[in-house]
């Protein structure tokens, strides 16, 4: 992908005494008392903040904080509990300012926040005006939040259109050049592991990367409708009969291109779905009509572990059995081992998976961790993201 970076414009020069305007993702889960309970994307936007403040810009960020109502600010919707830990965590100041759209003050060297941009009668319909007004504000955007990159808003895409200069940020660039690196020019072969409960829920995830992919692993309520649409027994487990026909239309597009969907060859069931229900290994042929599938049975797990270690690229979305419960866990901990251990380039995404990578605590062993949730589902569908898309179009002239 070619987009201009931010940090290039920075090792140049170009950013000196220059208003750089940059929209990051500082949308963090807070308690009922307003406090911040995890801080992780305010962090991982420092490094953009501090690049233009070091490079001598006038730095301007904003964010959107949860689902506020558009021109009606209410306090719940404030950025100020961001604006103080982001100041406790550069050790300074970091003065909030709300009715920004016209005009805001800021000299070289300094940094504001400016306050929800979600509040902003117009934001999320890209509004031309607003984003022009947005625009004039700086003489640099800087594109730096994944998790709004499938979104076209006011803030993300429309700024992008109408500024001097419209580049990535150093966490949307990391994004742009992992999937490209994943899905746009991958080393083979390229093996995608797609889990979750409902095969609806990814079936244009299934489709788009059944075209491109050597090994399309299932998981979960996913891995049981191919299972029944492979004549298996699936018992009393969660599946989505209607979709049989969708799920042999994948496995069919897999194998004409002399690829595959590997269905489990032995399960783990129980009778119920507890944490404490006995677990019993089965057969993938043997599972009885009152049996769950909770996991994917040793014999599986080490087949697919094997597949993975012989991979080229590896693309992560979805935990393959019920994880948090350690009966079940086996199939999960066995793909992540994997994956940790494979000399393939890995990028992994989603918020089960992410879990799932913090449990077994192989964070550095992936060669990419997607932060972006429906961003990066997207990615999957085969959909080029908005942010991308005007990105490269700026870049290009």
């Amino acid at each position: 992908m070619n987009f201009i970076r931010f940090s290039d414009l920075c090792a140049q020069g170009l950013v000196k005494g220059r208003r750089v305007f940059i929209r990051a993702d500082l949308n963090v889960p807070q308690d009922d008392r307003g406090h911040i309970t995890e801080d992780t994307r305010i962090r991982a936007s420092i490094p953009c903040i501090q690049l233009a403040l070091d490079a001598g810009a006038a730095v301007m960020v904003t964010s959107h904080l949860g689902r506020p109502t558009e021109g009606q600010f209410k306090p719940e919707d404030s950025l100020a509990p961001v604006a103080k830990r982001l100041g406790e965590l550069m050790q300074r100041e970091v003065p909030l300012k709300s009715g920004w759209v016209d005009g805001v003050d800021v000299a070289p060297g300094q940094l504001v926040l400016l306050e929800n941009c979600r509040v902003n009668p117009g934001e999320k319909k890209n509004n031309e005006a607003l984003a022009r007004k947005m625009a004039a504000l700086c003489d640099i955007f800087v594109h730096d939040a994944f998790g709004t990159a499938h979104r076209a808003e006011a803030s993300t895409y429309g700024i992008a259109q109408f500024a001097k200069v419209a580049c990535a940020g150093p966490l949307l660039a990391a994004e742009m050049d992992a999937i490209s690196k994943a899905l746009a020019n991958p080393k083979r072969p390229l093996v995608a592991i797609v889990a979750g409960s409902k095969v609806s829920t990814k079936l244009t995830i299934l489709k788009a990367l059944a075209g491109k992919v050597d090994q399309l692993i299932v998981g979960g309520g996913i891995a049981n409708t191919f299972m029944l649409a492979n004549g298996l027994p699936i018992g009393k487990s969660l599946a989505e009969r209607e979709l049989l026909d969708e799920a042999r239309a994948v496995m069919a597009a897999m194998k004409a291109r002399g690829a595959e969907v590997p269905v489990p060859t032995d399960v783990v069931t129980a009778k119920s779905f507890s944490a404490d229900a006995p677990a019993t290994v089965k057969a993938a042929t043997e599972v009885a009509d009152d049996d769950l599938i909770l996991d994917i049975g040793p014999q599986t797990a080490k087949k697919l572990a094997d597949q993975l270690m012989a991979a080229g690229t590896i693309v992560w979305n979805g935990p393959v059995g019920v994880f948090e419960f350690a009966a079940f866990e086996g199939g999960t901990k066995a793909i992540a081992q994997a994956i940790a251990a494979s000399p393939a380039f890995s990028i992994a995404g989603g918020g089960d998976t992410l879990a799932a990578i913090a449990k077994y605590g192989i964070e550095k062993d992936v060669g990419y961790i997607s932060t972006g949730g429906g961003a990066f589902l997207e990615v999957l569908e085969g959909k080029t993201l908005p942010a991308f898309e005007i990105l490269q179009k700026r870049a290009a002239g």
